[in-house]
C-alpha cells in the first residue's frame, strides 16, 4: 500500500435480522462516516452465526437481506464499501483454518469475551427456565463446540483477508482484536511478511453509544425494547409512548428532571435544536410528559424518514445483486492475499 492510500478497514455484523436504534448509532453512524477517509469493506458475519446458533441456519438469509437493506438506509455506498457473505467467499474458510494451527486453545480459552459468553449461559443453566438446550459438563458447566472457541480465529481471517491496517472497536473492545495481531505477528515471523498488523480505531464514545430502549436497558433485541429503523411511524410512536420517564414526575406540573429522562436522550440525539427550551420547560412543570413523548414521536420519525424511503426502495433481488457484486469484488482481493499466503508458505 503506497502512502497515500487510505487505510483499509474490515467491519461486519452477525446477520440476525432488522437493526435497531441502538445499532444504528452504535456501529452504522461511524460506517457511513468512515466511508470518506477508509477503504471499507463490509461482511455479513453469516459463518459466525454458525457459532452460536447452528439451529437456525434457515434464518440466515431472510436475515441477511433485512440487516443489509439497513446497512444501505443507513447510507452504506456499495460502489465504494463492497458489502458481501462470508460463505460466499471461501478464501475466510481456508486462512481460517492455516491460522487455527498457528494458536492455542489456551490462548482462545482466555478470551474475554468467550468467558462473558461461558458465565452467561451458566447463568441460563441455574435458572433452567430455558427454551433451548445447552449442554453441560459434569459440574454444570455449560459445554461449548470447537467453532465457538475459535471464532476470533474466523475474525483474524476476516480481517487479515482484507489486509485490514485497522479495525473500529470500542475502546473496551481493544483486547478483542489482540489475537488478530498476535497471528498476523506469527504467520509473518514464520513465513515472512504478508499481513499488516491492524491497530484498533477507538470510536469516541457518545452517551449514545450505549442508546437505552424505552425503558431505559440497553436497547436490545432479546430484551425486547428495541425500536427499529424499518418500523411505521405509529409502531414508533407506541415505542416512544410508553417510554418511562422521571418517576417523580407524576402530573403535568410538577417539575421534571431531564437527565433521568429517556425521552430527553432521545431529543438530545435526534432534536438537539429544542434541547435547551425543552430541559428549561421540563424542569420547570411547563411541558407535560404527553407533549414532550409526542414532540420526540414526530422528530424521530422525521429523521428516520429518509432512512426509511431509501430502505423501501430495494427489493430483495436489488440486495442479492448488491450482495453478489460485492462477493465479486470481496474474492478478488481475497485470491491475492492467498496467492501470497501460499507463495509464503511454499505450499500449493
Amino acid at each position: 500500500m503506497s502512502p497515500q492510500a487510505k487505510k483499509r478497514i474490515l467491519s461486519g455484523m452477525r446477520p440476525t435480522g432488522r437493526l435497531h436504534l441502538g445499532n444504528f448509532v452504535g456501529a452504522l453512524e461511524n460506517w457511513v462516516k468512515m466511508q470518506n477517509d477508509y477503504d471499507n469493506f463490509h461482511l455479513v458475519a453469516d459463518w459466525h452465526v454458525l457459532t452460536t446458533d447452528y439451529e437456525h441456519a434457515d434464518q440466515i438469509l431472510p436475515n441477511t437481506i433485512e440487516m443489509v437493506k439497513d446497512w444501505l438506509a443507513a447510507g452504506i455506498d456499495p460502489a465504494h464499501s463492497p458489502m458481501f457473505r462470508q460463505t460466499q467467499v471461501k478464501e475466510h474458510a481456508e486462512l481460517h483454518l492455516i491460522f487455527s494451527m498457528l494458536v492455542t486453545t489456551a490462548r482462545l480459552e482466555r478470551n474475554p469475551t468467550l468467558k462473558e459468553q461461558v458465565r452467561d449461559l451458566a447463568d441460563k443453566l441455574k435458572g433452567r427456565d430455558l427454551q433451548e438446550e445447552i449442554e453441560a459438563d459434569e459440574s454444570g458447566m455449560p459445554l461449548i463446540t470447537y467453532g465457538h472457541l475459535g471464532y476470533p480465529v474466523l475474525q483474524a481471517a476476516d480481517i487479515l483477508l482484507y489486509k485490514g491496517n485497522a479495525v473500529p472497536v470500542g475502546e473496551d473492545q481493544l483486547p478483542h482484536i489482540e489475537i488478530t495481531r498476535e497471528i498476523a505477528r506469527r504467520f509473518n515471523n514464520t513465513f515472512g511478511e504478508v499481513f499488516p498488523v491492524p491497530e484498533g480505531v477507538v470510536l469516541k464514545e457518545t452517551k449514545f453509544s450505549r442508546l437505552p430502549g424505552p425503558d431505559g436497558r440497553r436497547m436490545s433485541k432479546s430484551l425486547g425494547n428495541t425500536i427499529y429503523l424499518s418500523d411505521t411511524e405509529e409502531q414508533t410512536g407506541k415505542r416512544i409512548m410508553s417510554a418511562v420517564t422521571d418517576p417523580q414526575k407524576v402530573r403535568k406540573n410538577d417539575p421534571g428532571r431531564p437527565e433521568v429522562c429517556n425521552v430527553f436522550t432521545y431529543h438530545q440525539k435526534f432534536n438537539p435544536e429544542e434541547i435547551p427550551e425543552i430541559e428549561r420547560d421540563c424542569k420547570s412543570g411547563a411541558l407535560g410528559c404527553v407533549a414532550c413523548k409526542k414532540n420526540c414521536t414526530a422528530k424521530l420519525n422525521d429523521y428516520l424518514k429518509p432512512l426509511r424511503d431509501r430502505r423501501a426502495s430495494y427489493a430483495d433481488n436489488d440486495v442479492l445483486e448488491i450482495l453478489v457484486d460485492g462477493e465479486n469484488k470481496a474474492r478478488e482481493v481475497a485470491q491475492e492475499t492467498m496467492r501470497k499466503v501460499r507463495e509464503a508458505m511454499k505450499i500449493g
